[in-house]
């Protein structure tokens, strides 16, 4: 366990501008001290001691604001920054090298027992806020907007915004995140760590298409005020 936490600390340096030391972290991040707490309390809850876990974990929220349920699966240097409100569900499975932020659910849309919430494979950054539901796949290194609501599956290296979740930037900006076979996402070209799960080019489909419409009012605008002009010129008034 201490094995680990030095792993998550040495992984907070990389992803935190405001990270100054060891100490720091440790006894002031609300999300290390999350983390801690779910360990034991995962420990626990795989041994069948069910009450003793949730009671810890409900301790750890009482503590963080952050709510993990014990029976949820974290892999290495995983880093939740600020934690307030992020709530992970039991059948949730992340990854190692995941980033969450504030506000974040990775919950369920079901009340059937068995797999109800998402799967993070590694390198995961999910923005503040973003709702990731059901029993769906985050691929590889992939970025979750801020405030976004995602419900279907999301490939490799993909960055999704917007609600319900789009594919953005790219050529990848036209797909949807309903196609059963989606092909892969290339290659990402840099591993610099990208705040808020937001990517340089955020081409949503839905502003692309209230754009091309402003940009069609605007010309039709321009039309009808030279249409005016020329009937002025020739003495006509509307």
């Amino acid at each position: 366990m201490f094995g680990q936490l030095k792993e998550d600390i040495r992984s907070i340096f990389d992803r935190d501008p405001a990270a100054r030391n060891s100490f720091e972290i440790v006894t002031t991040y609300p999300g290390v001290h999350a983390l801690i707490v779910h360990r034991l309390a995962n420990g626990l809850w795989r041994h069948g001691f069910k009450w003793p876990a949730r009671m810890l974990s409900h301790l750890g929220r009482m503590l963080t604001g952050i709510e993990i349920h014990p029976g949820a699966t974290i892999g290495r240097r995983f880093f939740i920054d600020h934690g307030m409100g992020v709530v992970i569900g039991e059948t949730a499975e992340i990854g190692d090298d995941c980033t969450l932020y504030h506000g974040v659910t990775l919950g369920g849309t079901t009340w059937n027992k068995g797999k109800r919430h998402p799967t993070l494979k590694n390198g995961v950054v999910i923005g503040a806020g973003a709702k990731v539901l059901g029993p769906i796949t985050v691929g590889e290194n992939a970025r979750i907007g801020s405030n976004a609501v995602v419900v279907k599956d999301v490939p490799d290296g993909a960055t999704v915004v917007g609600i319900p979740a789009r594919i953005a930037g790219g050529k990848a900006a036209t797909a949807d995140l309903a196609l059963s076979d989606p092909a892969p996402a290339a290659p990402r070209s840099e591993t610099r760590f990208d705040a808020y799960g937001q990517a340089r080019d955020l081409n949503d489909p839905l502003v692309q298409a209230l754009e091309q419409v402003s940009s069609h009012a605007a010309r039709l605008e321009q039309q009808v005020a030279a249409l005016e002009a020329a009937l002025k010129r020739h003495g006509l008034d509307l």
